[in-house]
């Protein structure tokens, strides 16, 4: 469906209001961000004796293994986050009435609670009752259990959105609800979803920077000791910022690169 037939056409006078309004937000922008630079100067944050360590391949060895670990996060919790939102999402839409309130009470409790709530339940109270995970584990499984929730949602959505009609025929060739879910249903819906799944991503990206909640070492975390350490935590922060912006601009074209590709 194209944007003209969600939105009206903004006529003449709506065109230059837009114009009139982003010219007018850019040179806001280009001001804080000309302030910002002004005063980063004048407090010695821009010396060229704050970045000379980025030259050093000891240091940037170290951020690119941060780059690493907070890839690996990224990679395990969507492995695993994927696959059990498709099964609450079945679960969801299953024909028992008990499991479609389990499965409801599961993903409104953990689309509620932050994950900063679970990762300090997973850092804390956890160890009290006896129950104590790898340092990696109390990062990923929370991140996992939050964005499950979030996922199943997203699967459900996809699945309501297909024509009856496909499940239908499925029954008629004599599929139980499960297998006409899993051999018809769910890979259509998810060739459909992919390029929100690949969005998704971003968000699990964004998460594993709680990771200096639990001393896990990924790239914010180690932007942060490497910052302390020389005293120069602002540029530090900066190229993080930088990797990041990276990271993200890669994935959000692979997600425009498929929705395109799923059009045509």
């Amino acid at each position: 469906m194209n944007d003209d037939q969600l939105f009206d056409v903004p006529g003449p006078r709506g065109r230059r209001r837009i114009r009139i309004v982003t010219a007018v937000s850019v040179l806001v922008l280009a001001a804080l961000v000309a302030l910002a630079l002004r005063q980063f100067a004048a407090h010695g944050q821009l010396a060229a004796s704050q970045w000379q360590m980025f030259g050093n391949w000891a240091i940037i060895r170290f951020l690119l293994d941060g780059i690493g670990q907070t890839l690996l996060v990224t990679v395990v919790a969507a492995g695993l986050a994927l696959p059990l939102g498709a099964l609450i999402a079945l679960v969801r839409l299953s024909r028992s009435r008990v499991a479609r309130a389990l499965a409801r009470g599961y993903v409104e409790l953990f689309r509620a609670v932050p994950l900063l709530l679970l990762l300090y339940i997973f850092l804390f109270g956890l160890p009290r009752a006896g129950l104590t995970f790898p340092v990696f584990w109390q990062l990923v499984i929370p991140i996992v259990l939050g964005n499950a929730a979030v996922l199943s949602e997203i699967f459900r959505a996809g699945v309501l959105a297909l024509d009856r009609g496909q499940s239908e025929a499925a029954y008629s060739l004599g599929m139980t609800y499960w297998q006409a879910m899993a051999w018809v249903v769910i890979p259509q819906a998810v060739r459909r979803l992919v390029p929100t799944l690949v969005s998704q991503l971003v968000r699990l990206l964004k998460d594993s920077t709680l990771g200096y909640v639990v001393s896990y070492l990924e790239l914010l975390h180690k932007a942060q000791v490497l910052g302390e350490y020389y005293h120069s935590v602002l540029p530090t922060y900066l190229v993080a910022a930088a990797c990041f912006v990276l990271i993200n601009t890669a994935l959000s074209a692979l997600a425009t690169w498929l929705e395109r590709r799923r059009r045509t």
